[in-house]
């Protein structure tokens, strides 16, 4: 049995309960790692000067992620910071067309990589978000960009699974397996660092 789910069998109440979430979220977003998030917004900034896309890609509340990602650093910049050198954020979860073609005629542990053969540029890069990080598309898709010398980004969970060792940047909450729900949290926040962090940057450059 992991943290929350001690939690919410001895907690009398979804108040009580909700207090020990925050307090433990807490603990997992300060178990990540600074020296990483400091790599990761110079790789976005790198990525931005130099005009290079980077992809996101994840499967299930990972994917929800992934598009609120490519929002965020892409569009929701250019409106707040008017910058006419925006950050190319592709997120390969969200066009269903290709999505169910691709698992449907040749599986769904290439719809991922299927559409990096299309879209893959010199220089380009993939943020893989994942809990487990064993996922066979994640897995694909990082293997194919690892082949490109591409660099990727993990959004890890629980012990990193199989995409800990593709890695060339990981940001890493650390939880107990099974504990979904503060990895995702985690994962979104960082995002959300990475976005504000960003808007003040780019309006101060202005």
């Amino acid at each position: 049995m992991n943290n929350l789910e001690n939690s919410a069998n001895s907690a009398d109440s979804i108040g009580k309960f909700s207090k020990e979430y925050f307090d433990y979220l807490s603990k997992v977003l300060n178990s990540i790692s600074k020296n990483e998030l400091n790599k990761l917004s110079e790789h976005f900034e790198f990525a931005r000067s130099n005009g290079n896309t980077i992809f996101v890609a994840g499967n299930g509340g990972s994917s929800a992620t992934a598009t609120t990602m490519a929002n965020d650093i892409g569009f929701d910049i250019i409106k707040k910071t008017g910058t006419k050198k925006p950050f190319r954020v592709f997120s390969l979860v969200d066009n269903n067309s290709v999505v169910t073609a691709i698992s449907n005629d040749v599986g769904y542990e290439n719809i991922f990589v299927n559409q990096l053969r299309i879209h893959y540029r010199t220089g380009d890069s993939i943020i893989l978000i994942s809990a487990s990080g064993n996922s066979q598309n994640i897995i694909n898709a990082a293997e194919w960009i690892q082949s490109k010398g591409g660099k990727i980004i993990g959004f890890l969970g629980f012990t990193g699974g199989k995409l800990l060792d593709y890695c060339d940047i990981k940001i890493h909450p650390k939880t107990q397996p099974g504990e979904y729900g503060p990895v995702e949290d985690s994962h979104l926040i960082t995002n959300h660092i990475l976005a504000h962090w960003f808007q003040s940057r780019l309006k101060e450059s202005k």
